[in-house]
């Protein structure tokens, strides 16, 4: 694998783009979304799971996973970069955005279910993984217990248990407008758009004993593997991406400056080529 050297409500400035030294500290949309190739739903333990495709049919295949509270509108900044040259499948985790959702409680593992169900309904035998937070921890799950369904995992603010995040992250202003974009957002798009309040207390009890991966498992894992973060990620603790880099073998760490734990919104550019240099080396593989 190449070396990789690329180191809610939402502010209606974009103000990071006049000072880029501000940017970490600056919480802006991504862009809209393109017009998917085609959309669906795959019915599967007790929800309807929504995809969109993006791109070139016969590219590499990738899942794109979104963050907590989040939908495939959180890597609309990425999609017009990575469908020039790949075949992207974005997906609503269980609940989220445009998913319908059940009685269970949320899991990694149950949300990994429902992606493997997804490439099982398109015909996919393996997919490369972007994604992004809680969706860098479903990466994680897949390639620890499905690694033959995995062509890599490019993870960007993940955590591989909760001891890694911060104690401070849920006082955190810009995490705070992330969670009032995320309002908004949901209110738009779900299914069931009053639900926001059940929905998000199931997220936070998620995240309040999940993910809880042994460092045995991550020295288990085979897949091309890259652990990317900002260097001012104010969920995740630095040491904890860097152990996380160093448990999982040959993994490539990826510190982006000027960003923090929305770096695929505050960096783009930076992001999306180091997801095409990560893409083009599964490929050269």
């Amino acid at each position: 694998m190449k070396h990789l050297k690329f180191g809610l409500a939402l502010l209606v400035s974009l103000c990071f783009l006049s000072v880029p030294v501000w940017a970490w500290r600056s919480l802006s949309a991504p862009f809209a979304l393109p017009d998917p190739a085609s959309s669906g739903e795959v019915e599967t333990e007790g929800a309807s799971i929504h995809y969109m495709t993006f791109g070139d049919t016969e590219g590499l295949p990738v899942l794109l996973l979104h963050g907590g509270l989040g939908a495939a509108e959180d890597f609309g900044s990425q999609i017009p970069a990575l469908s020039e040259q790949y075949r992207l499948i974005a997906i609503d985790s269980r609940g989220h955005g445009r998913s319908t959702d059940d009685d269970q409680p949320y899991s990694y593992t149950l949300m990994a279910r429902d992606a493997l169900a997804v490439m099982d309904a398109l015909s996919l035998d393996k997919a490369a993984i972007v994604g992004w937070s809680d969706g860098g921890n479903i990466g994680l799950e897949l390639a620890i217990t499905a690694p033959e369904r995995v062509t890599g995992v490019f993870a960007i603010g993940a955590n591989y248990d909760v001891s890694g995040v911060k104690p401070s992250a849920g006082g955190d202003g810009l995490v705070g407008q992330y969670v009032g974009y995320a309002v908004a957002q949901y209110g738009a798009i779900s299914p069931t758009p009053d639900s926001f309040g059940p929905f998000s207390e199931k997220v936070f009890a998620m995240w309040g004993s999940q993910p809880s991966f042994s460092e045995d498992q991550l020295r288990g894992i085979a897949t091309p593997f890259v652990v990317a973060a900002g260097i001012y990620e104010e969920a995740i603790d630095e040491a904890h991406t860097r152990r996380m880099s160093d448990l999982i073998p040959d993994a490539e760490l990826l510190l982006i400056e000027n960003a923090s734990h929305f770096a695929q919104w505050q960096q783009p550019e930076v992001v999306n080529a180091a997801i095409l240099d990560f893409l083009g080396s599964l490929n050269a593989d």
